[in-house]
């Protein structure tokens, strides 16, 4: 009898002392978008540019295959991922146009799409190459924030045709959607709202899809 005794002494005790841990996960709660993001892969850091702005932006993989990031976003000239996009077009958020983008998801899936999540990159954070792009002459660095709100007063998502300069020989093509918060982004955010409970920081969602045949 007493060696079951102690033993389930010792059990009472090694599920207190579990209950006693617990407390400390809690403190370790993500604050914010930022801090969500960091749990995510990065899959590219770099400079987003519309007209004469720059805005240093990291974006982490929500969903989809990060083969199609490496392949759409290299740099032909260096083999390395580009560390500048330039945002040339705008599609409205027009429920045809929005069918359209998760048109082109489905049929990409899946490997042929991926899904991230922008967020203002830290200041002097190193790119995913280790060095932060150097912003050309002409262009003002910008917090993400004012593209944000520059697309959302638009109602407009940013596009940009991939490759960057046109595809060379058999490269796959295609586009990029810079979405800012609004319905159609938030169903890939539902996680991050389940975890952090409301979505305060300015952010966009990426819909990367390359081009069937």
């Amino acid at each position: 009898m007493l060696p079951r005794d102690s033993e389930r002494n010792h059990r009472t005790g090694e599920s207190e002392s579990k209950t006693h841990e617990e407390p400390k996960s809690e403190t370790k709660k993500l604050k914010n978008l930022s801090e969500y993001a960091q749990t995510l892969q990065l899959a590219w850091n770099g400079l987003l540019v519309l007209k004469n702005s720059c805005f240093p932006t990291s974006m982490h993989i929500l969903e989809g295959d990060l083969g199609v990031i490496n392949g759409l976003l290299k740099d032909h000239s260096s083999g390395g991922k580009l560390t500048q996009l330039k945002i040339a077009q705008r599609l409205r958020l027009d429920q045809p146009k929005l069918d359209e983008v998760t048109r082109r998801i489905k049929q990409g899936s899946p490997n042929g799409y991926a899904v991230l999540l922008a967020t203002q990159s830290a200041p002097g954070g190193a790119g995913a190459e280790g060095t932060f792009p150097v912003v050309e002459p002409g262009l003002q660095r910008r917090l993400l924030r004012n593209l944000v709100s520059y697309l959302k007063q638009k109602q407009a998502a940013g596009v940009i045709s991939l490759p960057v300069g046109g595809a060379k020989g058999r490269d796959s093509t295609g586009m990029l959607y810079a979405f800012p918060p609004c319905e159609f982004s938030q169903q890939y955010l539902q996680s991050a709202l389940r975890t952090l409970g409301k979505l305060e920081e300015e952010h966009m969602v990426i819909v990367i899809v390359k081009d069937t045949a």
